[in-house]
């Protein structure tokens, strides 16, 4: 069983940065395919980024290309979202969850184990 614990979340002006940390526990993180996804009130949880376990390929939705950077450091048990040129709409609360098994890692039921969220807002 893997517990992950979110960190980082809070309130960013527009065009600010912004890194959100998971830090898990149990299993072997290095195993893990690691994923961000976020979700808004009255919408499904949606894809952010993901992260391979043993090359370190990296995959994002279309609408953070160029502005987010996913990263994972094995040695601490942690994984990264370094949130760049924030925008309103990046506002939600953002999930980290990992998976151990192949295929994925774009949906949400690729991933076994998530985390409890934290809250982001960007202001306009």
């Amino acid at each position: 069983q893997v517990h992950l614990v979110e960190s980082g979340g809070g309130l960013v002006e527009a065009g600010g940065s912004r890194r959100l940390s998971c830090t898990a526990s149990g299993g072997t993180f290095s195993n893990y395919i690691l994923g961000w996804f976020r979700q808004t009130p009255g919408n499904e949880r949606e894809f952010v980024a993901a992260i391979r376990r043993s090359n370190g390929l990296t995959y994002y939705t279309d609408s953070v290309k160029g502005r987010f950077t996913i990263s994972r450091d094995n040695a601490k048990n942690t994984l990264y979202l370094q949130m760049s040129s924030r925008i309103p709409e990046d506002s939600a609360v953002y999930f980290c969850a990992a998976y151990g098994n192949s295929g994925g890692p774009l949906y949400t039921s690729d991933y076994d184990y998530w985390g409890k969220g934290t809250h982001v807002t960007a202001t306009s």
